[in-house]
């Protein structure tokens, strides 16, 4: 009651009464959660009614919220000069009366990251988004940050890199977010960015394999290989391979590979059944650029497939998701006909917003 007291919330209701060794808490967007000291375990629902809650509104004036050097919340009274653990709104709390669904939550087009990852406290996570200073990419980066984790944009354009480091920060400025370069289409900086992310000696808990192009003309890399291949594909299995160990520290952790439904409409095997190794990677006479995205995004499926097959005894889980037909966003830029396509199909897509490709598992 003395800490209570101290945070000017001694004025309980009896049925809200916690027992003997719990305390609560709330996460950064609010939400309540109650802390068992006795069991050393944490959960949703108050020990006594079972009901869920949420702060109302915003801190009072002159109140702060920060973060401790473990990643837990305090509060700060700016006018009397004094912290405490305790939300000083948990006297003005509001029950969730959201009845608990019998089947797992559905979410569909409307749906969006914030929603998806409401009431979850990311903070002490590190996430890594590849091609994430713009679209999907860069919502997905922003919901992850926006909810306590450190967040590294991995980037090719390292001016865009920092501005949308700039755009997260102007939301939240205390939010753990930086950029580093990845060029996918050149090896050699795959190899950089693993080297450089390892010495910051930090886990990592969620790789999403995000960047891709699309209906680019025909070229090959520095490594001498089809571009396409290279960037959607290539680019991302040799960074999963040398952030592996990483990772498997980390664990649990998961790896999240943007495919698409277009995987269907094509085949890497020669009429034998075989795997043909010069559909993935074809000369210019071969090469059609819509057949070779299709082809890069049936890669990243049969790659995900078997990383999580070799990973997830070690707790590392993988999965590939498509994020939506006819998506709105620039992939298309490379091609004026793909652009007119996607600007005629926009009022019947998901916006950016509702499209970006974070999961609300528990770590």
């Amino acid at each position: 009651m003395a800490a209570l007291r101290y945070a000017g919330l001694d004025d309980t209701d009896s049925e809200d009464e916690l027992p003997p060794g719990w305390e609560e808490r709330t996460t950064k967007d609010g939400w309540v959660y109650y802390a068992n000291h006795t069991e050393e375990k944490t959960q949703w629902e108050h020990p006594k009614t079972g009901k869920r809650k949420r702060v109302a509104g915003d801190l009072p004036y002159g109140w702060e919220q920060e973060t401790d050097e473990n990643g837990q919340v305090f509060f700060v009274d700016h006018i009397n000069k004094r912290t405490t653990y305790l939300d000083p709104r948990l006297a003005f709390t509001v029950d969730d009366n959201l009845t608990k669904p019998t089947t797992r939550q559905r979410y569909d087009g409307s749906t969006t990251a914030m929603e998806i990852l409401q009431g979850r406290d990311f903070t002490g996570k590190v996430v890594v988004v590849t091609g994430a200073n713009s679209g999907i990419g860069f919502e997905t980066a922003k919901s992850f940050a926006l909810h306590g984790a450190h967040v590294i944009l991995a980037c090719r354009n390292m001016a865009r890199a920092s501005e949308a480091v700039s755009r997260i920060l102007g939301e939240w400025h205390k939010a753990k977010v930086e950029a580093m370069t990845l060029d996918l289409a050149l090896l050699r900086s795959v190899q950089h960015f693993a080297e450089a992310f390892k010495a910051k000696n930090v886990p990592l808990h969620v790789l999403v394999c995000n960047a891709a192009t699309f209906a680019l003309p025909w070229s090959l890399t520095k490594d001498g290989l089809e571009t396409t291949f290279q960037v959607n594909h290539l680019g991302h299995f040799y960074l999963v391979q040398l952030l592996q160990d990483v990772l498997c520290r980390s664990a649990p952790a998961r790896v999240i590979v943007v495919s698409s439904e277009s995987h269907r409409f094509t085949d890497i095997n020669d009429s034998l059944g075989k795997l043909d190794f010069s559909r993935l990677s074809p000369t210019k006479n071969d090469y059609w650029a819509m057949l070779a995205y299709n082809r890069s995004k049936l890669c990243n499926i049969l790659f995900s497939n078997e990383l999580h097959r070799r990973l997830s005894p070690r707790g590392v889980t993988s999965n590939a998701v498509h994020p939506g037909n006819m998506m709105y966003s620039n992939i298309h830029r490379s091609w004026w006909v793909y652009t007119l396509l996607f600007t005629l199909a926009r009022p019947f897509t998901k916006s950016m917003v509702s499209d970006c490709l974070v999961e609300g598992g528990h770590f």
